[in-house]
């Protein structure tokens, strides 16, 4: 970390910047990282600054033009693959296999992103479902702590494309994909304490997310070879032949000689990468709704008109401007990560501001500072609902730049560019699917009438856990 501050000292750095002293500014990034790059944001916008983390610096650019310039970067030069395996210490985590061949993020692109209308009816299905079990139907008003409930819902639903009936409702396989992202937090945040070479070692001893592999094992691997079977007996097609996540899975190991512990890994890290982040974010929309219920009315009255037309299919949730406007404004006020267009320098680059970054370094851009910045947004800091449906509705030449899913340079929830969230068009299909349900047939109200606050841990973003929401059987 030394020799980096040497090379990065050009850069104006957030809290202590000398050998030793800079570890105080990693601790206090732990618990206030959104005030430090509040403070970079505003002391040094359009331009670059620094925040020490355990293990490195992080290099924060800020401004539309300089996420548009990392944006364009060529992938031999930034690589955001290589960003998420140092932050999330993958070769330690999930071992070599996940992290030097990381095919799952080809599946998501490719066979479920295409496969979202004809697997509408299965989230649809499993949605109504989970409701019934999580949030009965009840007359009086009933408190619930909305977070985990969530989650609950999202990792049934999301099981539901990825591993199918019945395992997608076992409680207890549940409870291992959820728990499983908590397993690889505590891991990482473990790791980030010691040295590279000492990592391994570490990660040997006291990796969470091996014994959950092996848990799941016990769950996966009879479908799993159950599946193999038939492939060997039939070839590549056969009657009822799962059309799931992890039948895409087993066809693409195959294909490339993978085994079935690499299999289950694999179901396991795209557990991780979907179902706490979807929840989270459902969860910050529903505190809004929650907190302001007369914004039920105009999201009934637009639900109802396009499901009569429509029905519950892919292309209605396209149709729902409105509610897709709330789902964007929440996490442009909220976000699941307080950075956001995140890459590993692959060889030394040169701003436009004139600094260099060398190879090795960690760059990224503010993204709550971005989005709460009033040169962006028009009283970026007061929730409006209707915000981006009516920047459609102003302008019908760019109506798809102002959808959930879409990234701009002042934009960047899911990322910006060809490497955005490769999982946000599967994402915002199920979230919308489960909003739409929650307004045609809940009530809700918080219960002081204020919404929460968010909690920060570094610079992950997560809706209070304590937090409960009073709903009931809708009434009008």
């Amino acid at each position: 970390m030394l020799t980096d501050a040497i090379q990065l000292y050009d850069i104006p750095t957030v809290g202590p910047s000398a050998p030793i002293l800079s570890y105080l500014g990693a601790f206090r990034f732990m618990k206030h990282a959104r005030e430090m790059l509040q403070e970079g944001y505003q002391k040094h916008k359009g331009g670059v600054f620094k925040i020490a983390m355990l293990d490195r610096w992080l290099i924060v650019i800020t401004g539309p033009k300089l996420v548009d310039e990392l944006r364009r970067a060529s992938d031999d030069k930034v690589s955001f693959n290589e960003a998420v395996r140092d932050l999330i210490q993958m070769k330690y985590v999930f071992g070599d296999e996940v992290n030097s061949d990381p095919f799952h993020l080809d599946i998501i692109r490719g066979h479920l992103t295409r496969q979202l209308a004809s697997l509408f009816t299965d989230i649809r299905d499993e949605i109504v479902a989970a409701y019934g079990d999580y949030m009965p139907d009840t007359e009086d008003w009933t408190p619930v702590y909305m977070l985990p409930i969530m989650q609950r819902i999202v990792a049934r639903v999301s099981s539901r494309v990825f591993v199918g009936l019945p395992m997608c409702r076992n409680s207890k396989y549940l409870d291992l994909a959820i728990n499983h992202t908590f397993a690889i937090t505590r891991t990482r945040k473990l790791l980030a304490w010691f040295p590279e070479p000492l990592k391994w070692i570490v990660g040997q001893t006291i990796n969470e997310s091996r014994r959950s592999v092996k848990v799941g094992l016990l769950y996966l691997q009879p479908m799993i070879e159950e599946r193999m079977a038939k492939i060997r007996e039939y070839g590549d097609e056969w009657d009822g032949k799962p059309n799931d996540f992890l039948q895409w899975t087993i066809d693409t190991a195959l294909e490339k000689g993978k085994d079935v512990n690499t299999i289950v890994r694999t179901i396991l890290v795209t557990n991780f990468a979907a179902i706490h982040t979807s929840s989270n974010s459902f969860t910050h929309a529903i505190y809004h709704l929650a907190a302001n219920p007369e914004y039920m009315k105009p999201l009934r009255e637009e639900v109802e008109a396009v499901i009569r037309e429509e029905g519950w299919t892919k292309a209605a949730m396209q149709k729902l401007r409105k509610l897709d406007s709330f789902m964007r404004e929440s996490q442009r006020m909220n976000g699941i990560n307080g950075i956001s267009v995140t890459r590993k320098v692959l060889q030394p680059i040169t701003l436009s501001t004139g600094h260099h970054i060398p190879a090795g370094t960690i760059v990224a851009a503010p993204s709550v500072s971005t989005h709460l910045d009033d040169e962006h947004y028009s009283d970026a800091e007061i929730f409006n609902p209707w915000r981006f449906s009516d920047m459609r509705d102003g302008d019908s030449s760019e109506s798809t730049k102002h959808q959930f899913v879409s990234t701009s340079p002042d934009y960047i929830a899911f990322g910006h560019g060809k490497h955005a969230c490769p999982g946000r068009f599967f994402a915002a299909n199920e979230l919308k699917a489960m909003f739409a349900h929650t307004v045609l047939n809940y009530d809700l109200k918080l219960e002081d009438g204020a919404r929460p606050e968010n909690e920060w841990f570094a610079n992950l973003i997560v809706p209070s856990p304590t937090a409960r929401v009073l709903y009931r059987k809708r009434r009008d």
